[in-house]
Parts: structure tokens; sequence; C-alpha cells
């Protein structure tokens, strides 16, 4: 390694030295801002002075020109200003020359055009009977009365008491259908429990039955030892050659007819008639409860129809029954029974009135128009109007009252 020496350390100061102020030359020369060297600095004095004066020149004409755009638009605004002015001035000046040389109710066509016309007319109509109300005017329809409130009140009061009838109404039908519900539980109970008596009578009589028909199978085997002991020959019951004895239990086939457990014909049989009786006695019993039953359910049968004809609408002849579902002034012929009393005296008294009618004798004419006043005899006539036309005959004649009494 090699010792640094202070001869090095001398020519490294001048080299680092001259190197530095190369690069200051090389700033100086190639630097084209700031070199001055070759270049004629008093001709660039002048110019830049003169540049400096013509920028000058050019600020002062841009303010001369602002300052004189100011005055002019302060100028423009006070015009405006006035303009506006005289326009509201000339404004008010009309609308207080309308207000008191041209006045809406001095025009002539005010009255087409009053804000208040509604207010000062009268209402299109003052009451129901309002004589302006006519066909052409439009102005009553159905439903559009002045009382609409009170008839109002009134229908609903009317559909309430119709509600109200109608829900009793159903209440009674459902009333009427429990009863009738509860009459047939009561006869369902009251045939089951039949039922179950018959029942029981027949269970007990098979047991019987059954108790009775062992019995005598239990004496019939008894009876067949004892005979075969004695003698096989003797027996009616002894098995020929190919034959097969009978057994015990032979009696309890049934009979179609009955179902009933019958004993085989033998001539023991007529030994032991318990079991006979007791079937036959069964067989009655039962054919007599049967006979009982099937005849109080037909007499129960016969009162109910005889029950609902009677209460029907056929033989109580309810007049109801003939209302036709067309209107209430037509009827079923086949159901019309007639009329009612109240029916008939209406007819009547409506032909006596009809004959006191004619028996009054028709007014005379009245061709005075003096003669108004009409006899005591034509205000009593019932059923009877008058009609009152005035005839004109030709020109310069009066004009004539001709009074008619018209009768319906």
């Amino acid at each position: 390694m090699d010792i640094v020496q202070p001869k090095d350390l001398e020519q490294d100061f001048r080299l680092a030295k001259r190197r530095q102020a190369e690069l200051c030359r090389q700033k100086r020369i190639f630097n084209a801002r700031n070199r001055i060297i070759g270049g004629d600095t008093k001709a660039w004095d002048i110019q830049v002075h003169d540049q400096k004066i013509k920028e000058a020149t050019e600020k002062a004409r841009d303010e001369i020109f602002a300052a004189e755009m100011r005055q002019n638009d302060k100028i423009a605004c006070i015009l405006e200003e006035r303009e506006r002015r005289e326009r509201r001035d000339l404004c008010k000046a009309i609308n207080d020359f309308q207000q008191n040389f041209q006045k809406p109710e001095t025009c002539r066509e005010f009255d087409l055009s009053d804000p208040l016309a509604l207010k000062k007319d009268l209402p299109a109509r003052q009451s129901d009977n309002d004589a302006r109300n006519t066909v052409s005017g439009m102005q009553k329809f159905m439903g559009e009365d002045l009382n609409f409130r009170e008839r109002k009140k009134f229908q609903q009061e009317q559909n309430r008491e119709w509600s109200l009838q109608q829900q009793s109404e159903w209440k009674n039908a459902r009333e009427e259908q429990k009863r009738a519900e509860d009459l047939y539980v009561k006869t369902r109970l009251q045939f089951d429990k039949t039922a179950m008596h018959l029942q029981n009578l027949e269970s007990a009589t098979r047991k019987a039955v059954c108790a009775a028909v062992k019995e005598f199978n239990k004496s019939q085997v008894h009876h067949g030892l004892a005979e075969g002991l004695c003698s096989s020959s003797c027996s009616p019951w002894s098995p020929g050659p190919g034959t097969e004895q009978p057994r015990a239990g032979g009696l309890q086939h049934h009979n179609r007819e009955g179902m009933w457990p019958t004993p085989p014909p033998t001539a023991s049989s007529q030994k032991c008639p318990n079991a006979s009786a007791h079937i036959s006695l069964a067989r009655a019993l039962e054919s007599a409860e049967r006979k009982i039953q099937e005849k109080k359910q037909e007499e129960e049968d016969n009162l109910a129809e005889i029950s609902n004809l009677l209460r029907g609408d056929l033989l109580s002849e309810n007049p109801q029954q003939a209302a036709s579902s067309f209107g209430l002034h037509r009827v079923v012929p086949d159901r019309w029974k007639g009329m009612t009393r109240e029916q008939l005296e209406q007819i009547r008294l409506v032909q006596k009135q009809q004959v006191q009618e004619k028996l009054v004798p028709a007014p005379p004419l009245l061709t005075e128009p003096a003669d108004c006043v009409l006899p005591a005899t034509f205000l009593c006539l019932p059923r009877a109007r008058l009609v009152i036309a005035s005839v004109t005959f030709g020109p310069g004649s009066c004009p004539l009252g001709v009074y008619v009494l018209v009768g319906r």
C-alpha cells in the first residue's frame, strides 16, 4: 500500500482547482442567458429600456380604457334606473286611472263576468214545489228533494225494522229446526232402545233355547246309552248292517226359516217337549214385538202426514201461495182461492159510490160569466173534478166561461 506524501496532496489540490475553474468557464461560455462574451451590451440595454417604455405606455392606455368603461357602465346604470323608475310611475298612473275612472261595475258586460254573480243570484229552487223547476230545467231528480235527510233517516229506520224482523224470523226458524232435530234425536233414541230391548229378548231366548237343546241332547245321550246296554235288537236306534250310528250332536243343524236350532224327528223327542215349547214361545214373542213396532211406526208416520197436510198451504188455503213473482197485481191461477173478504168489501164500496154518482142529476151548463158561483151539489159530488175552460169566439165577441163537470 502506497503512503500519501505532501506533494501528492498539493498535486490533487491543483487538479481540483483547475477542474473547478474549467467548470466556471464553461458556464460563462455555454449558458446563452447569462453569457455576455461576444455580445453588444449597450444595444441590449437600449432594447430593454425601449421594451419597458412600450409596456408602460400600453399599461397607461389600458388604464384609460378601463376608466372610460367604468364611466360608461355607471352612465348605463343611471339611465336604466331612470327608465325603470319612469316605467313604474307610468304603470302606477295607469292603475290609478283604471281604479278611479274604469271600474268593473261601470262596464256593460259586467253581469257576464261578475265573480259574485252566483252569490247574488237566487238559488236553483227554493222549495220542492217551485214554479221554476220545469221539466226542461232539470233541477230536480228522483232522490234530490230538500227533505232528503229526513227521508234517508226514515228509510234507515225502516231497514233496521226489516232487519230486526228478518233476524227474528231466522231465530224462529232455527229454533223450529232445533226442535225438529231434537224430536228426531229422541225418536232415534227410542228406536235404538227398542232395538236393544228386542236384541236382549232375542239373546235371552237364544240362551234359553240353547240350554234346552243342551239338556235335551244330554238326556238323549243318557237314554241311548241305557237302551244300548239293555239290548241292541230292541232299540229303535239300533243300526242295521251298513248304517252309521247318529251322533249326539245331531241337533245342532238349523232350520232355514227361523234359523233356530231344532232337534231331529225322533221317537224320543216326544218324551221331552220343553225345547219345542221354548222355541215356539220365542218365535211368538219376536213376531208380536215386531208387529207392535211396525204398527207404532205406521201410526207415527200417519200422524206426521196428517199434521203436514193440516198445516200445509193446500188445506189451510193460504192466500200467499197464489202470489205471483211477476208482481202483486198478478196471481197463480192454479193456486188462487178467490178474493178475500176485504177485497170484496172494497169492490162493493166502489159500486155503491158509482151508484150514488149516477143518481145525482147532471148540472146545466153556465153560459154567462156572472154565474161563476157553483151550487152546493157540485161541491158534494165525490170522485168528480171541475174543468173550467174559457172559449173566445170571433173578434169583437166577449169571452164566455164554460163550466163542465167531468166524473172519473
